[in-house]
């Protein structure tokens, strides 16, 4: 209320309370008791939640370790069969080209024996024409 205002019945006046200095430091302490008890359930709060993230970064570290770990051995089974496929590949090709040399020498052998018969071949073939001129004249 504003001073020097009337008061009528019936309106509550609100006045300073006067407390002893014994009562004032007894609301001090419950004031300080009730910030304490406040700043402990907010320190609870913060712990929880604190733990909750905790955990969550546990679970997230957890799933990436195991992503890795997969990724890892997956790229590792990738390298073992390319080593493998390139040692087949190779044994392959080593294998091609030695049987394609025997061909190539075999070629060449059959290229010289073909040399000889190719007199062989004329000589049969003057054998042959001999020999059909030979009935011709029989037969006359």
């Amino acid at each position: 209320m504003e001073l020097g205002k009337e008061v009528k019945m019936g309106d509550t006046v609100e006045e300073e309370p006067n407390f002893s200095e014994s009562e004032s430091e007894t609301l001090i302490f419950n004031n300080n008791n009730n910030n304490h008890r406040e700043l402990l359930k907010a320190i609870e709060v913060v712990e929880r939640d604190s733990f909750a993230i905790a955990q969550s970064f546990t679970s997230v570290f957890a799933s990436l370790r195991l992503s890795l770990s997969q990724s890892t051995d997956t790229s590792l089974h990738h390298i073992q069969c390319f080593t493998d496929a390139a040692g087949h590949l190779q044994e392959s090709v080593l294998d091609a080209a030695t049987k394609g040399n025997r061909y190539i020498n075999s070629c060449l052998k059959l290229n010289e024996e073909m040399k000889s018969i190719d007199s062989l071949a004329s000589q049969l073939h003057v054998d042959v024409l001999d020999s059909a001129v030979n009935k011709l004249l029989h037969v006359s």
